[in-house]
């Protein structure tokens, strides 16, 4: 029997830990109340289990527990925070600032929000992924109300200097958005320290089901208004309607709990995976890293490889190697990365290229098996 395919598409989804799994299970058949229902003590059940995993999830950005709001992932939170806002402070300002690396759930709002008026300035960023400071300076203006800017990069892994952009934004009085999807569990998040007034995330990329998000809502210093976007029940305070998913929530915060608990280890045996990836694969010639090595996620790898085809290559790779060439909301498009485009990168490179996202259960000997695959797949492909 053939083996599956090395599994390196971690930055796409990540599988359900057993942890994770044991603990939802109950809540899909034997504790089936309405968490929203304080009828009976199905409900009460149900209700003091979301509550232990909105904890799990605030303590683990240092924030208050009711400051949590359920959605069903971080794109929906994305539209929440900048449709929300953008309709909430309409009579203060229709400027919002953001990145053109940002995620297609902040980049497809923002250019909504343009055809109903606003204005929305697209900050650039240098060959590494990295924004300027000063560009952001210049570009606040009088009604500037948000500015939007994620974590970590979702396809190159490039981490930006969240409190540092937080800080000038609390300096104009300007909200501060962060799409922290990526890296929730595996960069250190305090919305306190980085004055993060919104904060989306989600559970699939932390080993935790998929279906399942949050937005983190700033209830004070400053109160934080919102327009909710759905509309029919009370539930998360009037902010989210809809039954909240019990055995999702569940899991959501068990994952974030064991990637609190294991983080150092986890994060320590992801950077060493790295490095052994890269070493192996830049004895290639002409393999490019398309972000930061230093300044990226640990379980990121995202490389552009010359004189191959980039499609052919994933061809010639998957009966081994499970990857993808970027984002998993984008990987149908034939058009190449607005991502590496934005890096300066040529059409041409930009689709031949790798993006490796490592799990905390990959081992070394599967990452050498890796190297040796791509390594014979390109100099096969080059020949």
């Amino acid at each position: 029997m053939a083996m599956p395919p090395i599994y390196l598409d971690g930055l796409a989804t990540t599988p359900v830990d057993p942890q994770v799994l044991a603990a939802m299970l109950p809540y899909f058949s034997d504790r089936p109340g309405n968490a929203s229902n304080s009828a009976h003590a199905y409900g009460w059940e149900a209700a003091a289990a979301v509550e232990v995993a909105r904890q799990y999830l605030a303590a683990a950005i240092n924030a208050d527990p009711s400051a949590i709001i359920f959605t069903s992932g971080a794109t929906e939170a994305d539209n929440l925070a900048l449709k929300g806002v953008a309709e909430a402070y309409y009579s203060h300002g229709r400027h919002i600032i953001t990145v053109q690396t940002e995620h297609s759930a902040v980049l497809a709002p923002c250019r909504y929000l343009e055809s109903v008026g606003f204005r929305v300035t697209y900050l650039g960023v240098n060959p590494q992924g990295h924004i300027d400071l000063e560009a952001l300076e210049e570009a606040f203006a009088a009604d500037t109300i948000l500015v939007s800017v994620m974590a970590a990069n979702n396809e190159i892994g490039v981490i930006h200097p969240l409190a540092e952009i937080g800080r000038r934004c609390r300096d104009r009085n300007v909200l501060f958005h962060c799409d922290a999807a990526q890296a929730l569990g595996k960069v250190p998040l305090d919305v306190q320290q980085m004055h993060i007034d919104l904060m989306s995330l989600t559970a699939h990329k932390l080993y935790g089901p998929k279906g399942i998000g949050a937005l983190y809502l700033r209830r004070d210093r400053p109160r934080v208004q919102l327009a909710p976007q759905l509309h029919g029940g009370e539930q998360e305070q009037g902010w989210r309607s809809g039954t909240l998913a019990t055995p999702l929530i569940v899991g959501f915060g068990e994952a974030v709990r064991l990637a609190q608990s294991r983080f150092t280890a986890d994060m320590a045996h992801l950077r060493h995976l790295k490095q052994h990836l890269w070493q192996g694969l830049s004895a290639l010639g002409e393999v490019y890293v398309n972000g930061d090595l230093e300044q990226g996620l640990p379980n990121c790898l995202n490389i552009s490889i010359g004189g191959v085809d980039g499609s052919a290559l994933l061809r010639a790779l998957y009966p081994h190697v499970a990857l993808s060439s970027g984002s998993a909301c984008s990987s149908a498009k034939a058009t190449p990365s607005h991502v590496l485009l934005a890096l300066g990168r040529s059409p041409q490179l930009a689709r031949a290229t790798l993006r490796f996202g490592l799990l905390r259960t990959t081992t070394l000997e599967e990452i050498n098996q890796v190297i040796g695959y791509v390594t014979e797949c390109v100099q096969h492909l080059r020949q």
